[in-house]
């Protein structure tokens, strides 16, 4: 699961070194991670704050409208990559249909596997529809973590008595507004390390499993569970299972990234597999993933044992949605138009009292809000069946409004 409480402690113990030790804190590394930082802060301030009076009035178009405005920013981190630190990107297999609802399955090699996914469907899907399934105590991060709660991502405690309610809540809220999503899940659980990898035998060996190198066995539950739910709500058309790899070097942690050890290239695998084609029953599904994982295993043997290290197989088949010369001008106007907004944005706040006071109150509200009703995306589910109540008159809108305040489903420990 990525992990942004990590690149905060970073931001503010620059000069802490990773495992190799010895290596000088690199400018570039710093100049990525502040300006990711500062463009998730003053972007949830002044540009996803603004709008969250929209939820009160309609959920829908408030989420058609957020989901959007994030995507400008999940557009940054690819400028980044790509443009100033020249990170390759390849992309095989069979692609995406561009719009189309799904669920992505992938191998969890680093903590940055999902930052480094955006560059490949910035190319072959739309950003503004993905979700990720990530922990629950990254909602508290200042500016990430409140954006991501204004995207609706789902944040999980990692028990699943306590997970399946909230999840189901979040999957039946996209399918009742039919807004169309691509929901990105790490079956594994946890990055690829020696710890986790050591964990995946124990578990093999006590279920009579292979061992694998290249990958941890998958946790099939939560992926049954999603699947299902969204193929009752008719809300799915596929599942992409993405095997991602690293043929030069590894980053590992967002430490890497401080140092400068930024990945020279990255290699995508994609198989999409329709709904109709999954099995139907639960115990197949996960039957089903587990042989994916098997299939991986393999896939990434036989990738970082070839000479030049690369997947056996013709560049993606569907074409992607995006030319290069369409997917250069977004990644040359991210670039340009998040420099600027930060610039403006410490200016501001220089010049204007206003400016300030509205900054304050924003950044009041989303430390308070979560303490209060447990995060914004539970705030705007809470308006969703308020609404909802006095369309149908099924249930007290008055006791609805009041859980939008306090927070009655999920209030934080």
């Amino acid at each position: 699961m990525p992990d942004f409480r990590h690149l905060c402690n970073i931001i503010h113990n620059p000069l802490e070194n990773s495992n190799n030790s010895g290596m000088a804190v690199s400018v570039r590394g710093l100049y990525f991670l502040l300006t990711l930082f500062l463009g998730s802060f003053f972007g949830s301030v002044f540009m996803l704050g603004p709008v969250l009076p929209l939820m009160l009035l309609s959920p829908a178009w408030y989420r058609w409208l957020t989901d959007r405005i994030v995507a400008t920013w999940l557009t940054l981190p690819v400028a980044l990559l790509e443009v100033v630190f020249g990170v390759k990107v390849v992309i095989t297999g069979d692609g995406f249909v561009p719009g189309e609802r799904s669920v992505i399955i992938m191998n969890h090699r680093t903590r940055l596997d999902w930052m480094f996914l955006w560059c490949c469907l910035l190319r072959y899907s739309y950003l503004r529809l993905e979700k990720i399934c990530l922990k629950a105590a990254l909602k508290a991060v200042p500016g990430f973590g409140w954006a991501m709660q204004v995207a609706s991502f789902i944040f999980i405690q990692r028990r699943w008595e306590e997970d399946r309610s909230h999840m189901a809540n979040m999957l039946h809220y996209f399918c009742h507004i039919r807004e169309p999503l691509q929901l990105l899940l790490f079956p594994e659980g946890t990055d690829l390390t020696d710890n986790t990898r050591a964990r995946s035998d124990d578990f093999a060996e006590k279920n009579g499993l292979p061992k694998y190198e290249f990958v941890l066995h998958p946790r099939t539950t939560g992926f049954t569970f999603i699947v299902n739910t969204l193929r009752e709500g008719d809300n799915l058309d596929a599942v992409h299972d993405i095997t991602v790899a690293y043929p030069k070097n590894i980053p590992q942690t967002e430490r890497h990234l401080v140092l400068g050890l930024f990945p020279r290239e990255i290699h995508f695998h994609v198989r999409r597999y329709p709904a109709s084609a999954l099995p139907a029953g639960s115990e197949a599904l996960q039957a089903w993933c587990q042989e994916r994982w098997a299939e991986k295993e393999q896939r990434l043997r036989d990738f970082y044992g070839s000479d030049p290290r690369c997947f056996d197989t013709p560049e993606a088949r569907v074409p992607p949605c995006k030319t290069e010369l369409r997917v250069a001008l977004i990644k040359g106007a991210s670039l340009l138009y998040w420099t600027a907004f930060i610039a403006l944005s410490f200016l501001a706040l220089w010049l204007y009292a206003p400016v300030r006071v509205y900054f304050l109150l924003a950044v009041v509200f989303f430390l308070l809000q979560q303490r209060l009703a447990g995060g914004v995306e539970l705030m705007e589910m809470a308006c969703h069946r308020y609404w909802s109540a006095r369309r149908h008159g099924s249930a007290s809108a008055a006791g609805v409004r009041e859980e939008v305040w306090n927070g009655v489903e999920r209030k934080k420990e």
